[in-house]
């Protein structure tokens, strides 16, 4: 699972000494467990979607929080936050192209927008940027 693989990395920062890796491993680490634990409590369990959703809400955060940074004028912070970006990114799946989600969209009988947001909700989340399969949706 990709959480195996976050915590050997978050390991790997810990034996290196990496304070910038192990602030972002923990802190999606910390987060998994809770919505872990969240999920357990309604008798469902986290899987490598939810993961892969934290990740990407994190990665928004980040570049929120870079660009308060960037206006302080805290470089340094800057590149920290790059950094951490690029670490968390390489566990995202690819995205698809513009070209792919042109031909999912083409396939489908229904091209209201409703309806393609609803196909690539329930069957390319995580895979496809929503704000582009909305875009091309509307194109």
């Amino acid at each position: 699972m990709l959480i195996d693989e976050l915590s050997k990395a978050n390991i790997e920062a810990l034996k290196a000494r990496d304070q910038v890796a192990r602030a972002i491993y923990s802190v999606i680490l910390s987060k998994y467990k809770a919505l872990d634990i969240e999920l357990r409590a309604s008798g469902k369990a986290a899987t490598d979607a939810d993961l892969v959703k934290l990740i990407t809400k994190t990665i928004k955060e980040l570049d929120e929080e870079k660009e308060s940074y960037a206006k302080a004028g805290r470089d340094e912070e800057v590149k920290n936050i790059l950094t951490q970006k690029s670490l968390i990114e390489k566990y995202l799946p690819k995205l698809m192209s513009e070209e792919e989600i042109r031909q999912v969209i083409s396939s489908l009988e229904d091209k209201s927008i409703p309806s393609v947001m609803k196909h690539f909700k329930m069957n390319y989340d995580g895979k496809a940027d929503m704000s582009l399969v909305s875009k091309i949706a509307r194109g």
